[in-house]
């Protein structure tokens, strides 16, 4: 499903001593949030702080908020989550929000048959790996070109060519 406001990552500490805040993104890279200018403290619009100056540092991305001016207003900040926009981004072709695929119902495309729902994805050097619940069983499916996903956000589903050996005991 859609979300206007998605989780982008949690402050972690504050980075030198005129307010830049350090951020763990939770997307695939801390570069993603570079052209972000607002940002929220929860899913609500009016819960906005405005970003001075977004950067990627390493594995982190550092923003500098207005009105956040030193480092004991940026320390304040550690530990809560930011939101973002979903307007605000744009994704290419073949691109998904993590948190809107969570959640989704997952079915086999030759069958129709309701193979699970996507609970978590998980990364690795080669693929994404996702992560589907069934029968109280979780099955780990690598997001690679031969399962061949169909996803559709708006209707909270998935459609694969599941590889073979995968889900072969669950009839």
């Amino acid at each position: 499903m859609k979300k206007k406001y998605l989780l982008c990552g949690k402050i972690v500490g504050a980075h030198g001593v005129k307010g830049e805040i350090k951020l763990f993104p939770y997307c695939d890279s801390p570069a993603f949030l570079s052209n972000i200018k607002k940002f929220y403290f929860s899913e609500n619009e009016n819960d906005v702080i405005n970003a001075a100056s977004v950067r990627a540092h390493q594995n982190i991305t550092l923003i500098k908020f207005e009105g956040i001016n030193d480092m004991d207003a940026a320390i304040a900040l550690r530990d809560k989550k930011l939101y973002i926009n979903r307007e605000d981004c744009r994704l290419s072709d073949g691109q998904f929000f993590i948190e809107e695929l969570i959640g989704c119902e997952v079915f086999d495309k030759r069958t129709g048959k309701k193979l699970g729902r996507l609970c978590d994805i998980s990364s690795n050097k080669a693929n994404d790996v996702w992560h589907i619940k069934a029968n109280g069983k979780k099955y780990l499916v690598p997001y690679i070109p031969p399962i061949n996903a169909t996803v559709d956000i708006e209707n909270n589903r998935i459609d694969i060519i599941p590889l073979d050996g995968i889900f072969e005991n669950e009839d």
